[in-house]
């Protein structure tokens, strides 16, 4: 009889795999075979997740933790330019940034498959022992760059009709020459592009840390077997 582990209470889970584990004369590690396939199922149900999360209508926008904002410096601007009477510009142009980092974000998808498949041995076996977000900053560091390539069109497309996108590129690049802002927020959709990708590598991390926390409360017996035998 197949047993469903989400039913079980988890102090007697904990018992059922001790028990087995002393009939067996202790607890089996995982091989470097199995330990690079389970590293590779949680790092697709990692993307997976973030992927779904926020590559949606209101992922950014309807998330006030991920909503991208203006950058700092120019939030102060857009206060004034409220009283102005813009503030129904400043809102479209709002809403305008978060829809294309929700219309970007689906294609991250195969970038992220193709880096699970091709990860070495090596680089997995280091993963799983790492921290807790190991496989999220392995991938930030490696995969920013592409990423970012192939954002950028996307949300270039999805601002290219917002009439203040000229404006904000105008404004914010005086900003940036003066060293008032960053450079990389001095063109809209460079700054909507890198927000994307923030929003993205920290829902990625977050179910990296899940995972890792819960590896008994995994569907995958792999997945369980893997992160379970970490610090044993």
């Amino acid at each position: 009889m197949m047993l469903n582990y989400r039913s079980i209470r988890p102090a007697t889970l904990c018992l059922l795999f001790a028990t087995a584990a002393g009939a067996a004369g202790g607890p089996v590690s995982p091989t470097a075979a199995e330990s690079v396939d389970g590293l590779k199922t949680a790092l697709t149900q990692a993307a997976d997740v973030a992927i779904s999360t926020l590559g949606r209508t209101d992922g950014f926008m309807g998330n006030p933790e991920l909503r991208i904002p203006l950058p700092r410096k120019l939030q102060k601007a857009s206060k004034t330019a409220r009283k102005l009477g813009l503030g129904r510009q400043i809102d479209a142009l709002s809403l305008a940034m978060n829809r294309a980092a929700e219309a970007a974000v689906p294609e991250a998808r195969e970038l992220f498959m193709q880096s699970i498949r091709q990860m070495s041995v090596s680089d997995a076996l280091g993963i799983i022992k790492g921290p807790e977000n190991a496989a999220t900053e392995y991938f930030r560091k490696s995969m920013s760059g592409k990423l970012s390539e192939k954002f950028l069109p996307i949300v270039s497309k999805a601002t290219a009709d917002e009439k203040l996108a000229d404006s904000y590129n105008e404004v914010a690049g005086r900003a940036s020459a003066l060293g008032l802002i960053d450079s990389r927020d001095a063109s809209l959709d460079a700054y909507v592009t890198s927000k994307a990708l923030d929003g993205l590598f920290l829902v990625m991390a977050r179910e990296e840390a899940a995972i890792r926390k819960d590896p008994l409360g995994q569907a995958s017996a792999l997945l369980r077997k893997v992160f379970g035998s970490v610090g044993n």
